[in-house]
């Protein structure tokens, strides 16, 4: 079979490239939308959106970076310090200054639920969330789309070793209006940018942010300080 019939006979995809990667954030962000403007629906919001997010991210996921497991470790050790510097650094701060409290009004599922199988399975479903679906969907977004593109509009050809600063800075700005810990958040973006850029494999900050996102959820559960969760 020729170069050209294998092209002819090659799918179509459903998409252009940079919309694969919009698309799972902009699912993402409209559930958390409706969740937020009506709380009584937030679990069934979360649960379906993990549920269409990670649906979204299966079906485009011929469009993104191919995975590449080498330097998984440098994501795991940044991921177990990320954790802590999440923690700590939100702790430290919340109890020094006005400024950084949290909002009183945060989901805990052991006041919302009434069975302990309904505050389980949020419970799991939110860990999934956010181990499994949110760090890819976010460094996809975040690294491999946000910071190319700010380094050059054909961000495809941008080889991640080459990101200049500038991209980097902004992007982790950028970043950081998607959290309410907004401090926390610019220091894990920054780490997350850097890992991306010094190993040039996406898979390396997917890894660091699944880490700290799952010891995050254990330690919340654990101790029950619902706001940093």
């Amino acid at each position: 079979m020729s170069l050209e019939s294998e092209a002819r006979d090659k799918p179509e995809p459903l998409v252009s490239d940079p919309v694969a990667y919009v698309l799972p954030m902009g699912i993402f962000l409209a559930f958390t939308w409706v969740g937020g403007n009506w709380p009584a629906i937030y679990p069934i919001t979360y649960a379906v959106k993990v549920v269409v997010v990670a649906l979204a991210l299966i079906v485009l996921w011929r469009h993104y970076t191919k995975i590449s497991w080498r330097y998984w470790w440098l994501g795991v050790i940044v991921g177990v310090i990320g954790t802590f510097q999440w923690i700590g650094m939100q702790l430290w701060l919340q109890n020094h200054s006005e400024f950084f409290k949290p909002s009183p009004e945060v989901f805990n599922p052991f006041e919302i639920f009434h069975s302990p199988a309904a505050v389980w399975s949020f419970i799991v479903v939110r860990m999934i969330g956010a181990v499994i679906v949110v760090p890819v969907m976010e460094e996809l977004f975040w690294r491999s789309l946000l910071m190319r593109w700010l380094q050059s509009a054909q961000f495809e050809a941008v080889v991640p070793r080459r990101i200049g600063p500038k991209a980097i800075v902004l992007s982790t700005f950028v970043f950081m209006l998607a959290h309410t810990l907004w401090l926390a958040a610019v220091i894990a973006g920054l780490a997350y940018a850097l890992l991306y850029v010094r190993t040039g494999r996406l898979w390396v900050p997917i890894i660091a942010h699944a880490v700290t996102n799952g010891a995050l959820g254990i330690w919340v559960v654990h101790t029950q300080q619902w706001v940093l969760w």
